[in-house]
């Protein structure tokens, strides 16, 4: 499909099928935000993931004619089991949809529908799947890529390579036995239940139950202990009882075990309690030295994550949802304007999308302080989304900017944000 832009957005391709009425497509504003919608989505660089309490469909926007899956995962009736989170996991030769469950199931299955993995890891709620990675340099003194699961209190985290390893066996095992049918079928229907993946887990509910989390990166040692080789992890979390709320926990000094694990310790840094103001949501920025917080008085907060500040609020955005992007800058440089030139990492600003459904406009702020330099009007069905973050992509060549795609509930359209600051 040819891509048509409109000035701020470039459309880039359409998702409207008739798979999408069982999702509660055809009703006005089925997949806005402040809708009370169930609808979760996941977006990749050529798929979108769309969830119900029981049902995955992953199409492709890129590409019309590309065959849509429907993944009906087997939930418990009983409990009332349910779809509460969904998240892509993509490696170089390898793509995957994540699920989590409200009964705290760790689900994985290919863009067949194959039950690939099936782990419990707490008893309770997924709330989120959040894949990130931080890159070492002058912040974080060691790489680190990994899946963080968030639920009510407990934060968990798998690591990358634990991940891939598991899925490249499954993979492996799978195309060795594509003629034994009964192998395959059972495969299928199992899963790699035996192959259970090491895992951290940290109880996080000092200050209540949160409603949304994320480990921040991987920080040295306190000041007076220079000299340790120990490494902190660092959460931030938010929730009813505290807006904002930190924790730190060493890093293991060795690989976290196949089991149900048992809580590690982990100590309180910070809180801030703000009553009747509630945390809802929470992004950080490619780094993690940067989160965007949402609150229930419809402000927006910017925390330094490392010296635990809020450096600035946005106030009159209510059910507001944000992204960090970076924007192009410089270009009417002219080695930046040359069609030989590939820009890098410095010919780019870090900036944050604000998607304002009740004023119904997607506004772009430059961090950490600087001015409004973009405004774009949506229409009221719309969602802001973001590409999961690529597994090995930490050394990509040439850069890859971080991107803010919109989706138009109501005609399918999805749209690219414009990365050029004028």
């Amino acid at each position: 499909m040819s891509k048509r832009s409109h000035h701020h957005l470039t459309e880039l391709g359409c998702i409207a099928c008739e798979d999408l009425t069982e999702f509660g497509a055809g009703k006005e504003g089925w997949l806005a935000p402040d809708a009370g919608t169930t609808v979760l989505c996941a977006l990749d660089a050529h798929s979108l993931a769309i969830a119900n309490r029981s049902v995955v469909l992953i199409l492709g926007w890129s590409d019309s004619d590309e065959p849509r899956v429907k993944i009906r995962p087997e939930l418990s009736p009983i409990e009332a089991e349910r779809i509460t989170a969904i998240e892509w996991l993509v490696f170089d030769d390898i793509k995957v949809i994540a699920i989590g469950t409200s009964r705290g199931f760790l689900l994985m299955y290919s863009l067949r529908g194959d039950l690939i993995h099936r782990q419990m890891v707490y008893h309770g709620q997924i709330i989120k799947l959040r894949v990130r990675g931080t890159k070492k340099d002058l912040v974080q003194d060691i790489s680190s890529e990994d899946v963080c699961v968030v639920m009510p209190g407990v934060i968990a985290r798998f690591d990358g390579s634990d991940i891939r390893s598991m899925l490249q066996r499954w993979f492996q095992e799978t195309h060795s036995r594509f003629w034994d049918e009964k192998s395959n079928k059972d495969s299928e229907d199992n899963g790699n239940s035996d192959d259970r993946l090491p895992y951290q887990i940290w109880n996080v509910n000092k200050y209540g139950s949160c409603v949304d989390a994320a480990i921040t990166g991987i920080m040295p040692p306190p000041l007076m202990e220079l000299q340790s080789s120990q490494r902190y992890y660092c959460a931030v979390t938010i929730g009813d009882d505290a807006v904002i709320s930190a924790f730190s926990e060493p890093t293991p000094t060795s690989k976290p075990e196949e089991k149900l694990q048992s809580f590690a310790r982990a100590s309180s840094l910070t809180c801030l309690k703000d009553y009747p103001r509630k945390g809802e949501k929470l992004t950080l920025s490619p780094s993690g030295t940067l989160a965007a917080i949402t609150d229930s008085l419809g402000r927006i907060l910017l925390l330094d994550t490392q010296a635990l500040v809020v450096v600035r609020i946005w106030k009159g955005y209510r059910d507001a949802n944000c992204f960090f992007m970076e924007m192009l800058v410089n270009r009417d440089d002219k080695r930046a304007s040359s069609s030989y030139h590939v820009p890098g990492k410095s010919n780019y600003c870090l900036c944050l999308a604000i998607h304002a459904p009740r004023k119904g406009i997607i506004e772009v702020w430059q961090m950490r302080t600087g001015p409004r330099v973009l405004a774009i009007q949506c229409a009221k069905g719309c969602r802001l989304l973001q590409p999961t973050y690529r597994f090995g992509s930490l050394s990509d060549s040439p850069y890859v900017p971080l991107e803010v795609f919109l989706l138009n509930g109501d005609s399918g359209q999805l749209s690219v944000l414009n990365r050029f600051l004028n």
